[in-house]
């Protein structure tokens, strides 16, 4: 039997000036899904390295993302997606009518390193995996 030849849901994650928060709901979703998403995640200013606190974090729960390098936000990207979620960067993500788009609001790290990011690290798994049962309940 061949596999379906449905189109994967794309998600695209988008984080004002830096790419760690939407790596970081990108991992997940990319972890607790499967192959049944398309997942990306970009931020709206250069990043040319993974932030270390971030991949310290995700390794803790046994996701690896040292290897993923930061994309930037382009109009293309967005236009490709069938959700975009901004993570507090509303106004300065494109819009189009008709697509779907959902913000979550997060705190910032009170500090930096590791013990900052762990709490933004686990409100996104919980928001993830509302959202996979949202996108793609199967």
């Amino acid at each position: 039997m061949s596999p379906s030849t449905a189109p994967r849901p794309s998600v695209l994650f988008v984080c004002v000036h830096n790419a760690g928060r939407s790596q970081m709901a990108a991992a997940f979703l990319t972890h607790l899904a499967g192959d049944r998403i398309e997942v990306r995640s970009a931020g709206s200013a250069p990043a040319d390295a993974v932030n270390p606190a971030v991949v310290e974090a995700m390794k803790e729960v046994g996701i690896d993302i040292s290897a993923e390098t930061p994309k930037i936000l382009t109009v293309e990207a967005v236009q490709a997606s069938d959700v975009v979620i901004t993570m507090g960067c509303g106004d300065t993500c494109p819009v189009f009518p008709g697509k779907r788009y959902l913000d979550w609001q997060l705190d910032d790290p009170a500090g930096h390193g590791v013990d900052a990011v762990r709490p933004i690290r686990d409100a996104i798994e919980t928001r993830v995996r509302a959202l996979l049962a949202e996108v793609a309940p199967s």
